[in-house]
């Protein structure tokens, strides 16, 4: 019984042995080739580790690994262990060889975790490739055999057997190559001289030098070797040491020193004399650093970044003034400090965009800051008076937006600062502006300076006159702004627009197009139209006026007594007529308007001076006196009626004065002959009715002439005279109807016309106005 109770304790100990074991085993190693595509199989873990396949699933089995790159997974359908991602082990491991990747497998029901190391193996997938196309060596002649001189080794990204094995020269009947395999594991390649040189018999040799690699197939690289042979110089510089190791903040100012080289020779003289330079022409390396060739010092010449670059490799030659050389290597490793500010990328700009555009994406753009941490850690704004907003994107995108609307008259351009600071200590910002302009769009019409225009044109002007001008703007640009100009057609059908006036259409000046006649035309209206080119056109309206202002054009005219050339008119006066008979009255119009149509009349010449007057004002003819019987019987008088104008104008009429006992006395027309009693008692019959007919047709003038007063009171002409008293046919000349407003004093005793005719005006202008003067005034007007 203590036996096998001793026994429990031992199996207690060995099944917690075994649990341990399986908790912290050993790794495990596989192997996959680099670039193996994806999905492929490395083994079967299911199977390595004595699982069933489905104890996976229900095990939640799963592969993690320190760097959280997943470049393998796990297939719980089959166990298997397969490739992700396609591994390359240039980038994951470098030089460094063997490259191992190292992963878990966790099975967390019960736990348990098992290590596992995948060795990624190289291809040969890269060229072996030389810094420089070309070397050059300066070679003595009296080199001993066996003799050797390093070259430019060549770099090949592939390691192993895949890495650079060993170079070849050719044509080599001077030389052979031996391959050197360094300490870092490098194998350079150095140049052995097999037959003396010749300086005299071959000064110069090209060489290819080839470096190749141990692939299946080899790959190749070559570079091109001139050798200058030289005089006699049997010694080379030696560096103190073959490596320099040196660590530089990546924040060193420029000119700072990061270490300095040494290298001796035996010679003397310029044989003897050391020059320091880079090994080869890296364009990378000569723009940051810079080596002083007397002393060996290596300076930085540009900042460092170590997100650029976290090591720099620089080969230093040491060259003596025969041509003979050594050779080091600096190794440089920067450290990295926070000194990166965040960048702005705009990915799309849209400038211009139209002001009538709803809210729409202006510009995408992304950011990024190359630190890592709290100091790559971003936030992103912009300045608060714009109307636009940043909106989120995708990771580290942001769209800027306008929020409404824009008024490209109110505002055409918006410079925008988006402002990117990182959360560093201290905190590192960028701003970067974006202008935005804001197209036109044809949304404000052309507006007037004024909404109605009043012009003045004096009458026969000449043809294409300026008479004005109107002048309309618009707040759009470009084509939307440009404003041309049109007339209407006129509201009245009957007036002649397109006759009378003309407007330029890029500058708005009106023009008359003809004489204007203010007797036939005072004043007219008419709308100017202001369109811009923009699609579809806006355009406004402006209601243009023209006074036609009167020029003094019109004589006088005389309607009675008539001028025409027929037999005159004779006034019979009988002799018992008291002073201030009103013998007759001149009847005159004038055409024009204001002052140039006011009439006065004037006596020039009488047969008996003294006898007869004239009104000045209203024109009628009276005694001025008693008359007597030493009176001659026949008078002759010569009336002047003269406007106001300037200069003024005047018409003359004749006037034939008979003075009688009474009116029944006959009338003779020649006082020297004798008088046919007949012929008295006929020219009798013919006076009533003369004095008949024109009594009844001067009641109906005045009929007529009150009538049409209350028709057209609305309607009076803007001068002085009242109502049209003329009908105008539209050709310049009075026409065969025609209309009359005679007064006549209170005090006049004969109110007769004796033998009015037909009156058939021989004037070239149309007469549209007829006035007389009623008053008397203060007195007579006598000459």
């Amino acid at each position: 019984m203590e036996a096998k109770g001793e026994h429990f304790p031992r199996l207690r100990q060995v099944l917690l042995f075994v649990l341990l074991a399986r908790t912290c085993s050993e790794r495990v190693g596989y192997s996959v080739a680099e670039e193996t595509e994806s999905g492929y199989s490395v083994a079967n873990l299911a199977k390595d580790l004595g699982l069933r396949v489905r104890e996976l699933s229900w095990r939640r089995a799963r592969v993690i690994s320190n760097d959280n790159k997943k470049y393998f997974q796990l297939n719980l359908q089959t166990g298997d262990l397969q490739v992700n991602e396609k591994p390359d082990r240039e980038e994951l491991c470098g030089s460094t060889e063997p490259c191992v990747l190292q992963f878990q497998v966790l099975l967390e029901e019960p736990l348990e975790v098992y290590k596992f190391n995948i060795l990624v193996s190289d291809i040969n997938d890269n060229s072996p490739v030389f810094p420089v196309g070309e070397m050059m060596l300066k070679i003595m002649e009296n080199s001993p055999l066996g003799m050797v001189f390093p070259l430019k080794n060549a770099q090949d990204l592939d390691v192993g057997i895949n890495g650079i094995q060993n170079y070849t020269i050719y044509p080599n009947s001077h030389f052979h190559i031996l391959t050197r395999h360094g300490s870092e594991g490098r194998k350079y390649p150095e140049l052995v001289l097999d037959k003396a040189l010749d300086r005299e018999e071959e000064p110069e040799l090209r060489l290819t030098l080839m470096a190749v690699d141990g692939g299946a197939p080899p790959k190749t690289g070559t570079a091109l070797v001139l050798i200058d042979v030289l005089d006699i110089n049997d010694n080379a510089p030696e560096f103190a040491q073959p490596l320099y190791t040196v660590q530089v903040p990546e924040n060193s100012p420029p000119g700072s020193l990061i270490v300095t080289v040494s290298a001796r020779d035996l010679d003397t003289g310029i044989n003897g004399e050391i020059f320091y330079s880079f090994f080869y022409g890296d364009e990378e390396i000569a723009k940051t650093f810079a080596i002083n060739e007397l002393t060996g010092d290596i300076k930085i010449i540009s900042a460092l970044d170590f997100e650029k670059s976290a090591s720099y490799q620089v080969d230093i030659k040491a060259s003596d003034g025969a041509g003979l050389s050594g050779k080091c290597t600096v190794l440089m490793q920067v450290i990295d400090i926070n000194d990166n500010t965040p960048e702005l990328a705009v990915a799309s700009l849209t400038s211009p965009i139209p002001e009538n555009s709803p809210e729409m994406t202006v510009a995408l753009f992304s950011i990024q800051d190359r630190d890592s941490g709290e100091n790559g850690k971003m936030v992103c704004s912009i300045q608060e008076d714009v109307p636009f907003t940043l909106k989120p994107s995708v990771e580290n995108f942001y769209k800027l937006v306008s929020e409404k609307a824009l008024d490209r008259e109110s505002r055409a351009e918006y410079n925008i600062t988006i402002t990117v600071t990182d959360l560093g200590t201290p905190r590192l910002k960028t701003e970067h502006v974006i202008t935005v302009q804001v197209s036109d769009v044809n949304d404000n019409a052309p507006a007037f300076t004024r909404t109605s225009y009043t012009l003045f044109v004096r009458e026969n002007n000449s043809p294409a006159l300026h008479i004005g001008s109107v002048s309309a703007t618009d707040a759009d640009a470009g084509a939307n702004a440009q404003v041309t100009y049109s007339l209407l057609p006129p509201q009245d059908a009957h007036l002649p627009l397109a006759s009378l006036v003309s407007v330029n259409a890029d500058s708005g000046q009106l023009f008359a197009l003809r004489a204007l006649d203010f007797e036939a035309l005072q004043a007219f209206e008419f709308r100017v139209r202001a369109a811009d080119a923009g699609s579809p056109a806006l355009s406004s309206e402006a209601r243009v006026r023209v006074q036609v202002l009167d020029a003094n054009d019109n004589a006088p005219f005389v309607l009675y007594p008539l001028q025409n050339g027929s037999a005159p008119c004779t006034e019979l006066v009988p002799r018992a007529a008291e002073a201030g008979y009103l013998v007759s009255k001149v009847v005159a119009v004038d055409g024009d308007a204001g002052q140039n149509a006011w009439l006065s009349y004037q006596l020039l010449k009488a047969t008996e001076p003294g006898l007869f007057g004239v009104w000045a004002h209203n024109g009628e003819v009276r005694t001025a006196r008693l008359l007597s019987e030493r009176d001659a019987p026949k008078h002759r008088l010569l009336v002047l009626v003269r406007d106001n104008g300037e200069p003024p104008l005047s018409a003359s009429v004749t006037l034939h004065v008979l003075l009688v006992d009474g009116f029944s006395q006959p009338y003779l027309p020649l006082p020297e002959a004798a008088a046919d009693p007949a012929r008295a008692d006929a020219l009798t019959g013919y006076l009533v009715v003369a004095l008949a007919s024109v009594s009844s047709l001067f009641l109906f003038s005045v009929l007529l002439f009150v009538a049409v007063r209350l028709c057209r009171r609305s309607r009076a002409a803007s001068d002085h005279f009242p109502g049209h008293l003329v009908d105008m046919s539209g050709t310049g000349t009075l026409s065969q109807s025609y209309q009359y407003e005679v007064y006549l004093a209170g005090g006049s005793e004969s109110r007769e016309f004796k033998c009015l005719k037909s009156l058939v005006p021989n004037q070239q202008k149309s007469i549209n106005h007829v006035e007389e003067n009623s008053n008397f005034g203060d007195g007579f007007g006598f000459s």
